[in-house]
């Protein structure tokens, strides 16, 4: 690793609503490394890393690129220029685009005033040859990419624009095993030829694999900075959160009760079939898979957002009808999205607004008008039994950290009693503290009686939290465990054999 430093931030200070965001933070990045900068959600991270691209504006500080001061404040397209590339956790494609064109975007190649699309085709594919990705074509529309191809994409951007310093926002939420290896690979590349990389991540474990440094920030405050190799993982969650964490998957003891749901024969598109389980108070079902596996499809299938080809859903016993959202919604059967940002939330629109536009059937008067008085009693009740972090319910949900959107999310579903909550990846992009949070609240539900049902990409998760779990495979259910008597081995035994299949 070379000690040269190329980013140097001091006493940098940021507000948002009153909100201090970032206070006095410092950070640094030395040319060919990988360093973790880490924190629960609204920590600061984000806020941090957008002022050294060019997407925030400083309220105070002083920042230093490559040895030079930096005067006032840095543009997305001056940051570019310096050789500043942020990959955001949201990646921003134009999906309409090719694989060329968005890799050339704002940096188009034209001859004769005409663009030349052979030539950035040529360029872009002897990028993608570089870092050995050969099922990426240069012209294939990036909208019909899946979201960890489109990852690979903007590391080829970045490449092709011969950055210098790459900042990864949660990189691997969304991959599989193998691209996650894939990706380590390509990282590991990128250091060698002198890039230094910022890399955000709750996914603690894989630290392990490729990070050499750590800057742990709380509350908006720089707290720690050391070699990963001299701390360990309880340090630096303790530093992290503030406090140590002795349970990381707390799991409370219920009565099972009666069946509260029932999936029967339910038949999707391709990739859900003739899916059938039950699922009982005092419990939280699992659904555990690899990806592929039609988890995600079988609860949008269930919730009405995707068309059900055939299968019968029932409540308390008794057979409901969910054509759509709405159907689902009115039946007491809710679904938490795994892409909160995309499914979940309207991020234009304020928390208060988010909170009560699911429940207008119960926010309105029979004349249609809103009850201001009952909206802003629904937003504060959901603050305080969730613990959310905000100025006011008057912000747009955008402006919030990823574990209070997620808060946010769930908040409009439990402001209505609903009867099934179904938690598609409710603890991806979110930090420690959040997910024992969420994993409290599921508990919650599960003491009062509902029906808890949550999919899930980490074993150690499932493994924790869920009483009884079911695994799926190439759109079939393939094995169907006790807690007790599961394991990641068996798990995994299941998510690969399809020929296993229970239905």
């Amino acid at each position: 690793m070379n000690d040269e430093t190329i980013v140097e931030m001091k006493h940098i200070c940021k507000s948002f609503y009153g909100i201090q965001a970032l206070d006095n933070a410092s950070f640094d990045l030395r040319k060919g490394e990988v360093m973790a900068l880490l924190g629960e959600n609204g920590a600061g991270k984000s806020t941090l890393v957008k002022i050294l691209s060019g997407v925030y504006t400083r309220d105070s500080g002083e920042m230093k690129l490559f040895g030079q001061d930096i005067e006032g404040n840095l543009s997305p397209k001056k940051a570019q220029e310096l050789g500043i590339t942020i990959i955001h956790q949201e990646l921003n494609m134009c999906n309409h685009l090719t694989v060329a064109q968005n890799v050339f975007l704002g940096r188009e190649i034209r001859k004769g005033g005409i663009l030349n699309e052979a030539e950035m085709n040529k360029r872009t594919q002897a990028v993608l040859d570089s870092l050995k990705i050969t099922d990426i074509k240069p012209n294939t529309v990036v909208g019909d990419l899946q979201v960890s191809k489109q990852q690979m994409v903007e590391i080829a951007k970045a490449v092709e624009t011969k950055s210098r310093i790459l900042i990864m926002d949660e990189p691997t939420s969304a991959l599989t095993n193998k691209e996650i290896d894939k990706l380590f690979e390509i990282i590991r590349d990128l250091k060698s030829k002198g890039v230094g990389i910022v890399y955000i991540s709750h996914r603690l474990e894989e630290l392990k694999d490729i990070v050499d440094r750590v800057i742990i920030m709380r509350d908006g405050h720089f707290i720690k900075e050391c070699d990963f190799k001299d701390i360990t993982m309880d340090e630096i969650i303790k530093n992290m959160v503030g406090r140590e964490i002795k349970n990381k998957f707390p799991r409370i003891k219920v009565e099972k009760g009666e069946k509260i749901f029932s999936v029967k024969n339910l038949c999707s598109g391709k990739m859900v079939n003739n899916v059938s389980f039950d699922a009982y108070k005092g419990e939280i079902l699992g659904i555990a898979g690899l990806m592929g596996a039609g988890r995600t499809e079988t609860t949008r299938a269930i919730f009405g957002a995707d068309r059900k080809d055939c299968g019968t859903i029932e409540v308390d016993g008794k057979e409901i009808i969910i054509n759509n959202p709405r159907d689902a919604i009115k039946q007491g059967v809710v679904l938490v999205p795994e892409d909160r940002k995309k499914d979940g939330l309207c991020t234009k629109l304020s928390i208060k607004h988010n909170i009560a536009l699911p429940n207008l059937d119960i926010l309105c008067s029979k004349l249609g008008i809103l009850k201001r008085n009952e909206e802003s009693l629904m937003l504060d009740k959901a603050v305080k039994s969730l613990n959310i972090k905000l100025a006011n319910g008057d912000v747009n949900a955008a402006s919030l950290s990823g574990g209070n959107q997620q808060k946010i999310v769930i908040a409009k579903w439990l402001s209505r009693n609903s009867k099934v909550v179904i938690f598609d990846e409710p603890t991806r992009g979110i930090d420690v503290g959040a997910k024992i949070e969420i994993y409290n609240l599921m508990n919650k539900l599960k003491s009062e009686g509902k029906g808890v049902v949550f999919v899930s990409s980490e074993l150690p998760e499932v493994l924790g939290i869920a009483d009884r779990i079911i695994v799926m495979c190439e759109g079939h259910i393939t094995g169907e465990l006790m807690a007790k008597d599961a394991t990641q081995e068996k798990i995994m035994y299941y998510s690969t054999h399809v020929g296993n299949k229970k239905n």
